[in-house]
């Protein structure tokens, strides 16, 4: 009995019959979280193939972080999409590496809440049906695409009759600019269970603003081009600098100074926040990563203090103290964050870009 209520639940889920509704392209309505025009095809500009490796321009092809918002008095609403690559990992939901989810905008308390996400299957072609039975006035949604996959083109499907409109919420807010977040297959969202967990995902919500997803698993080295790439950037906030986990202890050491102060360079107005490498949750019973981990952490930050001698402006450090909670629970296998740990992360490094940017810290 309970096997076969089990498989119901399961076929329950796609309840509208994907015939009656109409597609259209998602992507035509406002794309956020993006540095580029056009980052479903890559969140990196198409003349840097060639220019970073190999391996960081196949993950560019993954649209972790990014999101599409769009406003429809729709009482059903479907998606169906493609994906690039159909990947998987052992460690990590596939709702979270290749699913989409949506967010509804509720106007009483001016906030965005879950509301739903789909179950890949095998097939090419995803359809997930999120709701309804809306009261058929006019909402507003956001959705979120795959973190470790990339789509090669996502429709909405909403009633024949329905409007479908750009979003007429002004949520996360433009004239606020994007907070650029650069860092590993942590930042990229590994191992969150659906896309909207993911660190960047959250604090943009929290903190209404665009929040670009830079995160590159296993490949986040400070490479010169990657520091080009960010300071071109238009309407920056902040810089969230987070690589420590993908570099070894002389990148720390010989790196970070210029990449770091490129980017003070060229964008001088713009605060810089460099968070430390967290310690694995198994770490201190090991003999070997209980003294790297801190000793690449130690590198890291003598070029933060080396920086902030040089100008002490727009310069700003986290520290890995509860970078992914109180315990191991924020961890799914000691090194990437199940969803409390992002929801920790976000925290703890959201409140200190939340007290920069409303002025609050003192320089």
């Amino acid at each position: 009995m309970m096997l076969a209520a089990l498989a119901v639940a399961a076929v329950a889920q796609d309840f509208t019959n994907r015939d009656t509704l109409r597609y259209e392209d998602l992507t035509k309505f406002r794309v956020i979280n993006a540095a580029v025009e056009r980052p479903l095809a890559s969140r990196l500009p198409a003349e840097m193939k060639g220019e970073v490796r190999d391996d960081v321009w196949y993950l560019a092809g993954c649209s972790a972080g990014v999101g599409i918002c769009f406003s429809t008095d729709s009482r059903s609403i479907a998606m169906r999409y493609n994906v690039k690559r159909d990947f998987h990992m052992p460690h990590m939901a596939d709702t979270g590496i290749k699913g989409v989810d949506m967010y509804i905008f509720d106007d009483d308390d001016n906030a965005w809440h879950f509301l739903n996400c789909n179950r890949p299957t095998k097939d090419s072609v995803q359809v997930k049906t999120f709701v309804d039975r809306l009261d058929g006035k006019m909402h507003h949604y956001m959705a979120y695409m795959p973190l470790y996959d990339g789509i090669n083109w996502i429709e909405i499907g909403v009633d024949s009759t329905a409007v479908l409109s750009q979003p007429l919420v002004n949520s996360p807010r433009r004239e606020r600019g994007k907070i650029v977040f650069y860092g590993t297959s942590i930042l990229q969202g590994g191992c969150a269970t659906r896309p909207g967990m993911v660190a960047t995902s959250i604090i943009q919500r929290e903190l209404d603003r665009e929040c670009v997803n830079l995160g590159f698993s296993g490949h986040c080295r400070m490479d010169s081009c990657m520091a080009r790439m960010m300071a071109a950037i238009p309407d920056v906030a902040a810089y969230v600098i987070d690589p420590v986990p993908n570099c070894t202890k002389l990148m720390c050491d010989t790196v970070t100074y210029g990449f770091i102060n490129y980017l003070r360079t060229m964008r001088p107005e713009v605060p810089i926040v460099m968070v430390e490498g967290p310690m694995y949750s198994y770490a201190k019973y090991s003999s070997y990563y209980s003294a790297y981990l801190p000793e690449k952490n130690a590198e890291f930050r003598k070029n933060y203090e080396r920086l902030k001698a040089d100008n002490p402006k727009n310069l700003y450090y986290i520290d890995c103290d509860g970078l992914y909670g109180p315990d191991a629970e924020g961890t799914v296998d000691g090194i990437h964050f199940t969803d409390i740990g992002f929801q920790y992360y976000a925290r703890k490094v959201g409140g200190v870009l939340q007290a920069i940017l409303d002025k609050r810290t003192r320089e």
